[in-house]
């Protein structure tokens, strides 16, 4: 399924991408967020700056790019937070826009030694929490 950037929230920054998540940088070749929806403490996206389904559609220099911004969130998500793992989600099923999604996990958390749901609708924050979180990782990164 490939779907028109017109309709895709990452091309459009739409309102339905500002209702999931909130950003955090703009990396060399993608776009940091941190997802609202907190059950996985301190749980981010990393999504691709062009409209592309799959990274076997990215040359290896854009794919070697793509995977060191997803890196570097992953290394300022463990500085910050601490997780026991990352979980990387690449699915894209329904949206044909490649990112990633970064689920920190943790001992005794939620889903310890299974997959992450996608949307649990469990832990929302203030908007002051949602503020330190994202500059902590910003000072990370």
């Amino acid at each position: 399924m490939y779907s028109d950037p017109k309709d895709c929230l990452y091309c459009t920054n739409n309102e339905t991408l500002k209702s999931l998540m909130l950003p955090i940088a703009e990396l060399s070749v993608s776009r940091a967020f941190l997802f609202k929806e907190q059950t996985y403490r301190g749980r981010c996206l990393v999504a691709y700056n062009g409209h592309v389904n799959d990274l076997n559609e990215l040359s290896d220099a854009e794919r070697d790019a793509f995977m060191a911004d997803v890196a570097r969130v992953t290394r300022a998500m463990q500085r910050v937070f601490n997780p026991e793992k990352i979980n990387y989600g690449a699915y894209s099923d329904k949206l044909s826009h490649l990112h990633f999604h970064l689920a920190p996990k943790y001992v005794d958390g939620p889903d310890y030694g299974g997959t992450f749901r996608m949307n649990p609708g469990e832990v929302y924050l203030s908007d002051e929490e949602y503020a330190r979180m994202i500059d902590d990782i910003k000072a990370a990164l």
